[in-house]
């Protein structure tokens, strides 16, 4: 077997021990382990992604359920305006974008090449988030009644639906400081929570692809599967090690990744 193939699935289980570990920053990783090592092709891996995050999410979030570390009521209203957005973007206009965008000289600006240069750059933004300190955010008093910025929150949901969309990461590096700041959930329930809406947007968006894209389903099940399987090894190892104390390693990681792979389709 090749190389890069095993590679390529061995990745699968990374991505699944970091969704279980840290909450996030492992489906970034995603979209590059399809298109370097495993040969797919761009625009398909981002549609892939979705299907790989969102089923192994799911799987956090029932993990961080059992515990009682979803707001259900905070996933519902984030949800909604996210799903319509990542549904709509992949429905619609992923296919709208035509193959070659731009040419110059001997450069073509082409789909994928597109959404490669957005992966890097979300790549690079999600590196610093993980990187930097996290400052102590305000949070309601347990006895509190919850109060949501329902306009901050639906913009939120509507902008990491559409990059949701456009690069098949889930944005959970975007939606938990936002559940934290914009509904003043403690970190650990909006880890939980956001693992619910990656799972429910990305599954859902992943519908607008099924009539746009010929599918390899064995392929999606492998995968899926491996992953999935790295999410119980990172929910086993979260009470062995503290995921705050790998999530800056992880991030200047995910920062030379995101530079590599914007040189490379810009540059090299």
């Amino acid at each position: 077997m090749d190389i890069f193939i095993i590679l390529g699935f061995l990745a699968a289980i990374v991505i699944g021990i970091s969704l279980g570990l840290i909450g996030g920053g492992g489906s970034i990783l995603t979209v590059p382990a399809l298109v370097y090592l495993l040969g797919v092709s761009p625009v398909l891996a981002t549609a892939y992604s979705l299907f790989i995050v969102g089923l192994s999410s799911l799987f956090g979030a029932y993990n961080f359920h059992r515990k009682g570390l979803v707001d259900l009521k905070t996933a519902l209203i984030f949800g909604i305006p996210s799903i319509l957005a990542v549904y709509g973007t992949r429905k619609f206009i992923v296919p709208a974008i035509p193959e070659v965008i731009w040419s110059f000289s001997s450069f073509d600006l082409t789909k994928g090449v597109l959404l490669m240069v957005l992966f890097a750059i979300l790549m690079i933004v999600a590196s610093f988030s993980m990187i930097k300190k996290e400052k102590k955010q305000t949070q309601a008093a347990p006895d509190a009644p919850q109060k949501f910025n329902y306009p901050a929150i639906l913009a939120e949901g509507l902008v990491v639906g559409i990059l949701t969309g456009l690069v098949g990461a889930g944005g959970g590096f975007l939606i938990i400081p936002a559940l934290v700041v914009f509904s003043k959930l403690p970190m650990k329930m909006a880890v939980g929570t956001s693992l619910l809406i990656i799972a429910a947007k990305s599954l859902l968006g992943f519908l607008g692809d099924i009539s746009n894209y010929e599918l390899d389903w064995t392929f999606l099940g492998i995968f899926s599967g491996l992953a999935i399987v790295g999410i119980f090894i990172g929910g086993w190892l979260s009470t062995k090690i503290s995921g705050d104390k790998l999530k800056p390693a992880f991030g200047w990681f995910v920062l030379v990744m995101g530079i590599y792979i914007l040189l490379k389709e810009t540059l090299l």
